[in-house]
């Protein structure tokens, strides 16, 4: 990988009965990452991805919100074809699970989340797409559609349901190409799904991808519905998404609410189902400001050694 560029791996899901929620993201090269950021500054050239990882999680649950991100040096992670080690956290291949150990700590008020995941695809993707015109960044819905056990010592908690699988790779900084961008992701009925990328890049240049998967993981494009705009987050981040004509969208839960990125739950109707969508907005007009660079070690501490 060059330096400057990244790869990470996003995990999410939802509770069968709706109560739960989580995301595991697994960074090598963290685009969001306030250290890195500095590093490209210092030396575009010299700024190795390696040296910047972490294992984000964050938890949803009727007891409380977790969410950890931790950055780590080379030195403590390892990798090979099967396995990939950030720190005291493991992601690991095994015929044809994927299984996430999780050990990390809270911040800025330090507690401990350390538990299991299981993800068993039920739709296995191997295509990869553009998100850019030039091809430096692409996106690979691994298993559009899966089910996963979530198991967690701290905070004791334990649940199954629907869950999604994919990675992000590029060879720049994401702040290089993009302004912005809306992603959502939603489960249909039969074991298919329907992703959602709507981005726009520096230049103004808009790209969208509306994919429908099925139970195989063959994607299928469609014509992208029409544009919905969403009620702004606590910090002002615009969201927005799409939905059949004469369907309704609905804000059900924000689940996560910052100065550059916000993570909600939706209520949405697309491809003529009614469905729950897990939905992100990202800024990164917002991330590059210094102000946001400045907040960001409160909830991202790093741990080079």
């Amino acid at each position: 990988m060059a330096d400057g560029g990244y790869t990470w791996w996003y995990l999410d899901a939802l509770s069968d009965d709706g109560r739960h929620g989580l995301t595991v993201i697994a960074f090598i090269g963290s685009v969001f990452s306030p250290y890195y950021a500095w590093a490209r500054r210092r030396s575009p050239q010299a700024a190795p991805a390696l040296a910047h990882c972490a294992v984000n999680v964050a938890l949803y649950s009727p007891g409380g919100h977790h969410w950890t991100m931790t950055e780590r040096g080379a030195t403590q992670v390892q990798r090979d074809a099967r396995t990939l080690c950030i720190g005291p956290s493991t992601l690991t291949w095994h015929d044809g699970v994927l299984t996430v150990q999780v050990d990390e700590v809270t911040a800025p008020w330090p507690r401990r989340v350390r538990g299991r995941i299981r993800l068993v695809p039920q739709a296995r993707c191997t295509q990869s797409y553009a998100l850019d015109a030039a091809g430096r960044h692409h996106w690979s819905p691994i298993a559009p559609a899966a089910r996963v056990e979530a198991e967690f010592e701290q905070p004791g908690q334990r649940w199954s349901g629907p869950g999604y699988l994919d990675s992000n790779r590029g060879s720049v900084p994401l702040e290089a190409d993009f302004e912005r961008w809306d992603w959502s992701r939603c489960a249909l009925p039969g074991d298919r799904a329907a992703v959602l990328y709507d981005v726009t890049a520096r230049d103004g240049a808009q790209r969208s991808l509306a994919l429908a998967f099925d139970a195989k993981g063959c994607a299928e494009p469609f014509d992208p519905p029409p544009r919905v705009a969403l009620p702004a987050s606590a910090w002002r981040v615009a969201r927005g998404t799409r939905c059949d004509t004469g369907g309704n969208v609905q804000v059900l839960r924000t689940l996560e609410d910052g100065p550059f990125y916000a993570r909600s739950m939706l209520r949405t109707q697309l491809l003529g189902e009614s469905a729950h969508a897990v939905h992100e907005s990202l800024s990164l007009q917002r991330f590059v400001q210094p102000v946001v660079q400045a907040m960001l070690p409160f909830r991202m501490p790093r741990r080079a050694g």
